[in-house]
């Protein structure tokens, strides 16, 4: 997943790098820094590698005089742009407009990484406090009048095409912020829009807290039957962290099922795990999420309404490849259907098991991954248990997915332990390309913690610029268990392709190669951030990649090709149950944001359950892959109306992978291929059209429908 909450605030605020001081047209004086805020790390560039933020330095008390600052700084650059007597030029007013805000962007987008990875109660109050503020700021630039005519008169005679490019981007962007919109709903717009921002900062506040408060505890060790030992003792030793030594705690995961349910054999403990997952946000108390959604909901509905659409996803997916709701429900359609057959199919496998081991009960969604692996090992012999000593976190990263850049793109990756850090548990590298020059600081955080939102990302400390002459520092985080100390983190192989994932979006990050920073990288639509980092978990399985990466923990040797065959053999198995939870997710997502009418929003898990029957989704043992209640991307996360975004990237990802796979696979030629066409252009191009340069055709749905089974 890409960041999209980093990305959102700093975009909305529609601001990049300057000097420290500007002055207001001709008569406007300059804002100088008090000499109170001299010590402030984010008053001045960081002295370190590709201005890598100085955690050392940053303390909790230096965000809000920066935010103030920087604020007030950027208020009088925009006023300076905007009210500039000479006639308006591309130079003065669109260059001018992705120079200013440089301490404000500084602050916002390490804070804004922070809030997300090593939170804590101080940067939830500021987060909470300042989400309205800074929607005011937006809006004060979006809706200034004088600053759209300026837009609006500069032609784009003479200029190159990723000028033309960044203008008419600046055009769009002012226009479905409601730059065209009567003072009167300009108002009513500013208003909406403050409330929002403070309402999805407590719905992901909220969240965050009933992720830490939804573990579950259990006294005995026995009900654990079935984890590892170093499962049990990782368990042992978070309980103890919890202040209750002697027991043992699952930690909640991001996503309605937990990785732990395959390996449980004690039924009442999965249902107890289950549904502490599943009722995590709605529980009555002061985490429960049920009502700022609805608020939520029925604000985006106004707000649309305000900007002259019918629904939210109307006026959200205008500047997104598939431009209509419609367009995304069309595909969704398309991958329905076959999902929710073969997830049907898949249940009576499940059942047809459970009763010939006498087990005298229907399955439910707790019991779905824990039989489902059994069938996997009876029709494949294929065991998780066998996989996972070959997974390795750290071998995986260094020796698979490294490996895999090199052998691609030419890409090697170095070390670093002198850059500081924002937590112990985060590791740091500098990349190199292929010939040899340094391109990128990365930072990798892999465990999970109570300060950390749940599920897996990539976001940017710093963004490249040939403008602003800076390069990419990126990191992903995840959410692994953390081992107990001494012991080896060994993952599953869907775990695997996470880093793969994720991995993909840093890689479109580093080769970003753009003059201006609001079209560099990653700076894309939704519905094609993904599409580099779903091709990229291709290379987990490629024979090469594997053999160098998939290395037995203790004895070093690598997967014997038999295991290599079984997990190719499997590599369809349970996709029916896996597609389906992903599709009902994102039909659910756009039934909540193509509400046209209020008297539509009824309560949270009633219209869950319309949704999900409208679809026909009505396999009660697949659930979506997120409930309402903890629907982080859509909620707090920047996916609203766009969840069905990994759908249609997954198309073009399997469409380009045929093409790679047909033409040669494994190979640097490829790789310069894919890195000119597709990851180095940013928004600087048409994407369809790229995407057309790369494979030579239109995205095709057949590819992906192969990949996952469901055709021939």
């Amino acid at each position: 997943m890409k960041n999209i909450t980093s990305v959102l605030l700093i975009s909305a605020l529609a601001f990049n790098y300057s000097c420290t001081t500007m002055k207001k047209a001709d008569t406007q004086q300059e804002i100088l820094i008090p000499a109170a805020l001299a010590s402030n790390p984010f008053m001045k560039k960081s002295k370190l590698q590709y201005e890598a933020p100085e955690f050392d330095k940053i303390k909790n008390e230096h965000f809000k005089p920066a935010f103030d600052f920087g604020l007030k700084q950027h208020d009088s650059q925009i006023l300076g742009i905007a009210d500039n007597p000479d006639a308006p030029t591309f130079e003065n007013t669109i260059v001018a407009l992705e120079k200013s805000g440089e301490i404000l962007k500084r602050a916002v987008i390490v804070f804004s990484n922070l809030t997300s990875a090593n939170t804590n109660p101080t940067l939830q109050a500021l987060d909470e406090e300042y989400a309205p503020i800074f929607a005011a700021h937006s809006d004060k630039m979006y809706l200034n009048e004088n600053l759209y005519k300026r837009i609006k008169a500069i032609s784009e005679n003479g200029l190159d095409a990723e000028s033309k490019k960044l203008l008419q981007y600046y055009k769009q962007n002012f226009e479905i912020a409601g730059a065209n919109l009567s003072s009167a709903d300009k108002e009513k717009l500013k208003q909406i829009n403050q409330e929002l921002a403070s309402l999805s900062t407590q719905y992901s506040n909220k969240l965050l807290e009933a992720r830490k408060q939804g573990g579950v505890f259990f006294t005995d060790a026995k009900e654990l039957d079935g984890l590892s030992a170093d499962d049990i003792a990782a368990a042992a030793s978070d309980a103890k962290n919890a202040g209750k030594p002697g027991q043992y705690l699952l930690a909640l995961q991001n996503t309605t099922q937990q990785p732990l349910l395959q390996s449980l054999k004690n039924r009442a403990t999965r249902e107890k795990l289950f549904k502490a997952s599943w009722l995590r946000a709605e529980k009555g108390d002061g985490n429960d999420t049920r009502e700022t959604i609805e608020k939520l909901a029925n604000l985006r509905l106004k707000k649309a309404q305000v900007l002259g659409k019918k629904s939210f996803a109307d006026w959200k997916l205008q500047d997104q490849m598939a431009k209509t709701p419609e367009a995304a429900t069309k595909l969704m359609n398309q991958i329905a259907t076959p999902a929710v057959e073969t997830a049907r199919r898949e249940a009576k496998d499940i059942q047809d098991l459970i009763d010939q081991q006498k087990g005298g009960f229907k399955v439910e969604p707790w019991d779905w991954n824990f039989y489902a692996e059994q069938v996997r090992k009876a029709k494949f012999d294929l065991d998780e248990s066998e996989i996972k000593p070959y997974f390795e976190i750290t071998t995986v990263l260094e020796k698979g997915v490294f490996f895999a850049a090199e052998k691609f793109y030419g890409l090697t990756f170095k070390k670093r332990t002198d850059l500081p850090v924002y937590h112990p548990d985060v590791v740091t590298y500098e990349v190199f390309d292929h010939d040899g020059k340094s391109i990128a600081i990365y930072y990798l955080d892999f465990y999970t913690r109570d300060s950390k939102n749940g599920g897996a990302w990539m976001s940017n400390f710093v963004e490249q610029s040939y403008l602003l002459g800076t390069k990419p520092v990126i990191v992903n985080c995840y959410n692994y268990q953390k081992p107990a100390p001494g012991k080896p983190s060994l993952i599953s192989y869907d775990d695997v392709t996470t880093i793969f994932h994720e991995f993909g979006h840093s890689i479109h990050g580093m080769f970003a190669s753009q003059k201006y920073p609001s079209l560099s990288g990653t700076n894309v639509p939704r519905d094609f951030v993904e599409f580099p980092s779903q091709i990229n978990e291709h290379w987990a399985l490629d024979p090469v990649v594997l053999k160098n990466y998939a290395l037995h923990y203790q004895t070093k040797q690598p997967i014997p090709q038999a295991l290599v065959d079984k997990i190719k053999k499997a590599a369809t198995f349970n996709q029916g149950y896996m597609t389906t939870e992903l599709v009902s997710a994102a039909e659910l997502d756009m039934d909540w944001h193509t509400v046209t009418n209020e008297s539509e929003l009824i309560p949270v898990l009633d219209f869950e359950k319309q949704s999900l029957a409208k679809h026909g989704f009505t396999l009660a043992t697949v659930p979506p892959r997120y409930h309402t209640p903890y629907f982080a991307h859509i909620w707090g996360g920047g996916y609203s109306a766009g969840y069905y975004a990994y759908l249609w990237s997954e198309t073009l990802d399997n469409d380009a992978w045929e093409w790679i796979s047909k033409n040669g696979g494994l190979t640097r030629e490829n790789g310069d291929r894919f890195r000119k066409y597709i990851l180095s252009v940013g928004n600087s191009v048409d994407l369809n059209q790229a995407f057309r340069d790369f494979t030579g055709h239109d995205p095709d749905i057949k590819p992906l429908l192969r990949n996952r089974g469901f055709i021939k």
